[in-house]
């Protein structure tokens, strides 16, 4: 609980319900939960921005009551642990999915918590309120949060996330690498979200502030003095003499008089001499916290706060559509689908909360078009019509990457078309595109791979020219349907079924396999299970545990409604769904492709790092894909644990992981899943085998366990992982980027798997220009290399526009190693004009006057939102 004096006449509604709900720590200032096995009982990174979060969440919900449902009341939340599941059942109604908010809540811990490991920033004083650096680590901490602003402005909400959770990091530093608690100071620090306004009562250099300590706790080394300090770190910048120390094992400065160290980042003394103030520096932490959270949303207004967060269950909607002149039905059903889902689904919680729409053609792709606002949407997509062209193949993948740069992560998109794609040599870059962003993808393809009738072609085409879109297909969880003009806009309809938040169960065998069928688990927590079969199918059935049949007969069946259209099948199962294992038996020519999805609230997300325990900040460095030859951590975070359940029965529990091959289905091996921290925040942890991580290649993840009552719970990832043969990061400049300027880029490469040869490949999208000083690099075992690109952002860059750069590592001398890619978003930012120094708006600059004087006022008014300018005195 936070101390008693506190004033609590001082705080907000949001802060008043923190003190009924803050718990006794039981998981920092340490990166996250993977720290508390270095000090256990700590508050992390991790903890404080999630908990600050959810009660900004929950003020938003209570001032603004859901539409048609009763509004929330405060005093149902108090003494309960505040959860994601249940902030979204009490505001969206029972079962709604909280999966990505819970995501996305992720994306910012993690950028988080990665502060204390890039290299660009773990030894940067600015960036963690270190070596008495308070003003300049102000300055940065600021900045964070005006870039935080101006990408969610910009629709860029994952380079938003990554922007907040490097603002949130260095703001709760300076709580527990300051001396502001041992000042007795019991609430935030007034202005250090405000730049406008000069920190006072800063040390000097030659004011001495801590005294000689040559214990591992040093509770009484700060002088007795009433300026503002912190701790020197390591030896950049050298301690200068009288000076503290952060402190710990790994603080090289420690050992030098004065001895000690003053940092709260835990309860460990041996890690923290100041460790016995460590819960009044995360009270003060979690309070900060909720502060800059809540001036986003002042600065955002509600609608674009919950953007930001993802605070929705509902999807985002992205079509990219072939626009020749063949594609006439294709665009009519996309636009009939896009009309029903925003119509159906208009001001109700499933209303998409983003949308995207991207034309091609031969030669050219794009623009793209995003936007929030259905009619906006709506507008766009109605003035997209079929005209030219009408030969194949054409540019689809490269619009496809123009829809992944833009679509938020957790999404769907879907690619309507009736031509193989022209730029083929981007098959694997898109791959690890759709993985890194977590997106699936849906080719709706009116050509059928048999056929070579229809389209004029410049070339006689292989009947392999499609595998591209099954590559990506397979990588990204979606899938390829090919369907003739006559049934698209009926096979269109699964567009409305996609975005509804639908996992896929998992089949045994993963595959059609002649004779055998294929079995899927149906257990309490699914709704709105449905069977889709495409091939050239000449009967199937599906059996439910009791042994009730269905044949492939269109209309209703006693286990549901069958449709067809050509060689799309698809089976609604009747609610409520008897529970146990199914069966689904199929006869075709060549090999059927068979899809289970349903409706649920229980799922998971997944990320994957590496243990770090060698240095001042133990914890678990995040990873996109795991590393051949690194030990890796998988961390399971459980969503939807106490949904359709009655309160006081017991949570579901996952017990193992099974990894499969993929596509082949066979399985790789079994991992226990830990229980890390409370049980009904649903996170787990496992060690993958060191078998899988020997090699690159392909595999999926799915997680077993029971629920309350004992029946068995199966949930598969939604699209595959890979083990990629290197480890390949890319870092960009600390601020966004403006027009006019070139901006230096990092790039670390290593390999832990062996010796490695690799090419080097470079892009960016749009088409800037970007040099690099490194194109080819050879590895030993353990071995690191360092590399320097140039991005130069011309001065026709569109403000607000999104930059993706993009290496490669391919092996000159193993073919089949699949490559390694790296990405990273940038933002274009407007340079502030040089005049624009000034510490309030005056009164004089209203709206009234001429046009210069209004011009003015705009301006003043930009600068206020992004720099939170005062209006002067009148």
């Amino acid at each position: 609980m936070l101390p008693a004096d506190v004033p609590l006449s001082h705080l907000g509604p949001s802060v008043l319900l923190l003190l009924q709900l803050l718990l006794p720590p039981a998981s920092a200032f340490f990166p996250n939960v993977w720290s508390l096995l270095a000090a256990p009982g700590s508050i992390t990174h991790q903890d404080l921005t999630e908990e600050a979060a959810l009660n900004v969440t929950l003020q938003l919900f209570l001032e603004q009551p859901p539409p048609g449902r009763p509004p929330l009341l405060l005093e149902d939340f108090l003494g309960h642990t505040l959860l994601a599941d249940d902030l979204f059942a009490a505001y969206f109604g029972p079962g709604s999915p909280s999966r990505r908010f819970r995501a996305a809540l992720g994306e910012v811990s993690r950028a988080n918590a990665a502060q204390d490991f890039l290299p660009t920033s773990r030894n940067d004083p600015d960036l963690h309120f270190d070596a008495e650096r308070l003003g300049q680590g102000r300055t940065r901490l600021v900045g964070a949060l005006q870039e935080t602003l101006v990408a969610a402005r910009a629709l860029d909400h994952s380079l938003a996330r990554q922007r907040l959770g490097a603002a949130l990091h260095a703001l709760q530093d300076f709580y527990s690498h300051s001396n502001w608690v041992e000042m007795g100071r019991q609430q935030p620090h007034p202005q250090l979200l405000w730049p406008r306004q000069e920190l006072q009562s800063l040390a000097q250099v030659d004011d001495p502030t801590c005294s000689d300590c040559e214990e591992l706790s040093c509770p009484g080394n700060l002088l007795g003095f009433t300026l503002l300090t912190s701790g020197y770190f390591g030896t950049h910048p050298s301690k200068p003499p009288g000076k503290c120390s952060h402190g710990g094992h790994f603080d090289q400065s420690s050992s030098q008089p004065p001895r000690g160290g003053i940092n709260k980042d835990s309860t460990s003394p041996g890690f923290s001499p100041h460790h016995m103030l460590h819960l009044q520096a995360a009270k003060l932490a979690l309070l900060a916290s909720i502060q800059a959270f809540s001036l986003l949303r002042s600065r955002l207004g509600d609608r674009g706060f919950s953007r930001l967060l993802d605070i929705t269950p509902a999807s985002s909607l992205s079509f990219v559509l072939d626009t020749t002149g063949s594609m006439g039905e294709e665009i009519n059903a996309a636009k009939i689908q896009a009309r029903r889902i925003v119509e159906q689904r208009l001001g109700s919680p499933m209303e998409p909360s983003h949308y995207v729409l991207v034309p091609f053609h031969d030669p050219g792709f794009g623009p793209v078009f995003t936007t929030s606002d259905p009619d906006s949407f709506w507008k766009q997509l109605n003035e997209l019509h079929a005209l030219g062209g009408g030969d194949e193949p054409e540019m689809c993948l490269s619009a496809l990457e123009l829809a992944l740069l833009h679509t938020p992560p957790l999404s769907d998109i879907f690619v309507f078309t009736d031509a193989s794609p022209k730029d083929a040599f981007l098959t694997n870059q898109v791959e690890a595109l759709t993985q890194e962003r977590r997106c699936r993808v849906t080719f709706l393809v009116t050509e059928d791979p048999s056929r070579f009738h229809g389209r004029a072609r410049r070339e006689v085409l292989s009947p392999l020219r499609f595998e591209p879109y099954e590559a990506v297909a397979l990588a990204s969880g979606g899938e390829v349907i090919f369907t003739k003009d006559q049934y698209i806009r009926d096979v269109a309809a699964i567009v409305g079924d996609s975005i509804a938040d639908l996992v896929t169960l998992p089949l045994e065998p993963s595959v059609v396999v002649p004779e055998r069928p294929l079995v899927f688990s149906v257990d309490g927590r699914l709704q709105r299970v449905t069977v889709r079969i495409h091939g050239e199918v000449s009967s199937f059935w599906i059996r439910n545990p009791a042994g009730v049949s269905q044949g492939q007969e269109e209309g209703d069946g006693p286990l549901g409604h069958t449709r067809r259209f050509g060689q799309f099948w698809m089976v609604t199962m009747n609610d409520p769904l008897q529970t146990g294992t199914w069966e689904i038996q199929v006869t075709a020519k060549g090999i059927p492709r068979v899809r289970v999805q349903a409706q649920t609230s229980l799922d998971f997300l997944f990320h994957f790092g590496i243990p770090k325990e060698d240095g001042p900040h133990p914890g678990l460095y995040p990873l996109t894909q795991p590393v051949a030859g690194l030990q890796t951590q998988l961390l399971v975070e459980v969503t939807g644990l106490g949904s359709r359940g009655h309160p006081g029965d017991p949570l579901p529990h996952f017990s193992h992981v099974v990894l499969r091959g993929v596509p082949q289905g066979a399985e790789l091996g079994q991992v226990p899943l830990e229980p890390v921290g409370p049980q009904e925040r649903g996170l787990f942890a496992a060690s993958l085998p060191p078998t899988l991580l020997s090699t690159a290649g392909p595999f999926s993840l799915e997680i077993i366990g029971q629920d309350g009552a004992g029946q068995g719970l199966h949930r598969a990832a939604p699209q595959p992982c890979a083990v990629v043969p290197v480890l390949l990061e890319l870092s960009g400049p600390p601020s966004l980027l403006a027009p006019g300027t070139k901006a230096p880029l990092s790039l670390h490469i290593a390999s832990f798997s062996g010796p490695r040869d690799l090419d080097l490949r470079t892009s960016v999208n749009p088409s800037f220009t970007l040099t690099s000083n490194l194109s080819r690099v050879s590895l030993e075992q353990n071995e690191s290399a360092w590399g320097r690109l140039w991005l130069e952002v011309p001065d026709s860059a569109a403000p607000d526009s999104v930059v993706m750069v993009t290496v490669t590592a391919t092996d000159r001398e193993a073919s089949t190693v699949p490559p390694t890619h790296a990405f990273l978003r940038l933002l274009v930012l407007p340079p502030a004009p040089q005049e624009a120094r000034v510490s309030c708006i005056p009164p004089s600059a209203s709206l009234k006057g001429n046009k210069a004087t209004k011009k003015v006022f705009m301006f003043f008014s930009f600068l206020q939102e992004l720099s939170y300018l005062p209006m002067c005195p009148s």
